[in-house]
């Protein structure tokens, strides 16, 4: 009798009571001064955030967002509850899920320690944590998490009786609410967090809290989670450094010319016109990863358009003043800057979406000083774009527009909230459970301080684009007006190299793709791996990623992509055979301005160092 009590207490429960240990206070009175301070610091938080709102600097429209939310939920709500049959159906499918729960940690808690887990739950790198698992209570919260949220996605993709813009914004709040509800984001339901707070006895709470309180006040009210250690990095002194000089401006542009860094040149000049909507160091942000010193080095004159930061006096500039007094000033300025009439152009993202109006604009004014267009995650069609157009309907624009015409431009922080939730697991929950409850300093990463370093929009600038692109598509239709005109991409008649990303959440890929159909010339369409930033900005140096080309024109996206040729590393150098391929006679090389412009100021200018 005693062998087999000994024998049952060796192979016991699968659960061991000294996994346990690290989760007792040692230090209750330290654990209850830390509380306090950091009760204090959270009480400071609050006070920043209160203080605008009190004194009528910062309205809340809260309404806005909470009634868009609660709308269209009860819309989801109102398909399950309005048949009893769906409603049992619904009930159903989430009891047996409970019950499934149930069950496994039962059998978990009964077997023995080297029995094999049967986990059919999918893996999450929020649950890497071993205690996810091997301890009971974590595990049963993990299980239930992920299992209520497969039943609220099923509950959106199953709802019939929904309108397909009703239906994108339930699957969209549904992410959007599951992924705050991760007990993976509270410290009393995350293992790590928890034995974390026992072991430094509550320190993390009172450096997350202070971090907090900082965060709101550089935020001026607002919540501005750091992603990155802002203290690292200058624009101008270790990013956007290649060097060149500002040449001419415009009351929304600077044109930047760099200097050349071979002994001939291309001749025909590069414009890139980057999207206003962030800063264009993106393509320079340090000598490592600059798309732009890569293209001096290989014998590219480089021009760049340095959008405004812009404010109310800008209320009134729309797309017609932007592609007038951004690329077409910018490409009087190249005119003078080197003798040349024909330039090659390149647009990124709605940078490429304004590029390809400007384009079409041009086709009918026979103006032909753009002789090719390449287009970084550009969307000219609109049908497939992504979660963005969540946002985007005529109460929500209205709303948005009211705001608008109050100030004069969309406060860039609005925008990139937006951009954030788009992969709220991603880029809002792990700085949030990292910074604030763990109370730790993020790293210094370059990509993240740019992501931060946000824009405004002016007024009617960011209508015109939500309307006309989001809204309405007409882009696409041949439908656009601009400059008394009706726009139409087939009279486009230039080569163009149209660039998507595979993992694209601002551009997808499919949205890319079509778009290449409505011009009236030859495509060249690329799909690169990794997304919106990564794909673009990889330099062949560090082959990483693939990109694929050559698949077989017409079709699905889907069908192009499976026929395609896959190469290893970064899709520069083919960028570059392409555009050699269309012109390669060389010129000497010209220093910014040439003999007709004086150099404004040195690269990168004045409006990329404006911050908001």
């Amino acid at each position: 009798m005693d062998n087999k009590r000994e024998e049952t207490a060796q192979s016991g429960p699968a659960f061991d009571a000294k996994l346990l240990e690290p989760y007792i206070v040692k230090d209750p009175q330290a654990l209850a001064v830390n509380a306090a301070k950091a009760l204090e610091n959270l009480g400071k938080a609050a006070s920043s955030w209160l203080a605008p709102r009190e004194r009528g600097e910062i309205v809340d429209p809260i309404s806005e967002p909470m009634s868009e939310l609660v709308k269209t939920m009860s819309k989801l709500a109102e398909y399950w509850m309005s048949d009893p049959k769906r409603t049992m159906e619904a009930q159903t499918h989430l009891l047996n899920a409970v019950f499934g729960i149930w069950a496994r940690s039962l059998t978990r808690l009964s077997a023995s320690p080297d029995t094999p887990v049967d986990d059919p739950l999918p893996k999450d790198k929020r649950f890497a944590d071993e205690d996810w698992q091997r301890n009971p209570f974590f595990d049963f919260l993990r299980q239930t998490y992920l299992v209520l949220s497969d039943w609220a996605d099923k509950m959106v993709n199953d709802a019939e009786g929904l309108d397909e813009h009703t239906r994108h914004k339930a699957a969209f709040y549904v992410r959007q609410i599951t992924a705050a509800l991760s007990p993976a984001n509270f410290v009393a339901t995350n293992p790590q967090l928890y034995r974390e707070t026992v072991a430094s006895s509550g320190a993390n709470l009172v450096k997350g809290m202070q971090m907090l309180a900082e965060d709101i006040a550089a935020g001026k009210g607002e919540l501005r989670i750091r992603q990155t250690d802002t203290s690292k990095f200058a624009v101008g002194e270790n990013m956007a450094i290649t060097p060149g000089k500002v040449i001419a401006q415009s009351d929304i542009c600077e044109v930047i010319q760099y200097a050349p860094a071979t002994d001939t040149v291309l001749k025909r000049p590069l414009l890139i016109c980057p999207p206003w909507i962030n800063k264009f160091y993106i393509l320079d942000l340090n000598p490592q990863k600059s798309f732009i010193k890569w293209c001096v080095e290989q014998g590219h004159t480089v021009f760049v358009i340095s959008w405004v930061n812009p404010d109310e006096r800008h209320a009134d500039k729309d797309w017609e003043a932007y592609i007038r007094e951004g690329i077409d000033f910018a490409l009087d300025t190249i005119e003078k800057a080197t003798g040349e009439k024909k330039v090659n152009a390149i647009g990124y993202c709605v940078g490429g979406t304004l590029l390809a109006a400007a384009l079409a604009l041009h086709a009918q004014e026979k103006d032909s000083r753009i002789a090719s267009a390449t287009l970084f995650t550009t969307q000219v069609d609109f049908t497939y774009a992504g979660d963005l157009k969540v946002f985007v309907d005529e109460e929500q624009l209205k709303g948005v527009e009211d705001r608008m015409r109050e100030t004069g431009y969309l406060d860039g922080s609005k925008m990139a909230s937006a951009f954030s939730m788009l992969r709220a697991s991603e880029l809002i929950w792990p700085y949030f459970v990292n910074n604030y409850l763990k109370g730790q300093d993020p790293m210094p990463f370059d990509l993240l301080y740019w992501n931060s370093d946000s824009t405004r929009m002016a007024a009617a600038n960011h209508s015109f684009y939500l309307r006309n692109c989001y809204l309405n598509n007409t882009l696409s239709q041949g439908q656009m007006q601009l400059a008394g005109k009706t726009l139409s991409l087939k009279k486009v008649k230039i080569p163009i190299y149209n660039l998507a990303t595979r993992e694209d959440h601002i551009a997808p890929a499919k949205s890319v793709y079509i778009g290449s159909a409505l011009f009236g010339g030859p495509v060249e369409f690329v799909v690169t791996g990794s997304g919106h930033i990564a794909g673009v900005v990889n330099p062949p140096d560090k082959k990483k990623y693939q990109y694929w080309t050559h698949g077989k024109a017409g079709g699905s996206y889907e069908d192009w992509l499976a026929s395609a040729e896959e190469t290893a590393g970064s899709w520069w150098p083919h960028w570059q055979t392409w555009i050699e391929k269309l012109d390669h006679k060389q010129v000497p090389a010209r220093k910014p301005g040439g003999d007709a412009l004086n150099a404004i100021a040195d690269a990168p200018g004045r409006n990329v160092l404006e911050r908001v």
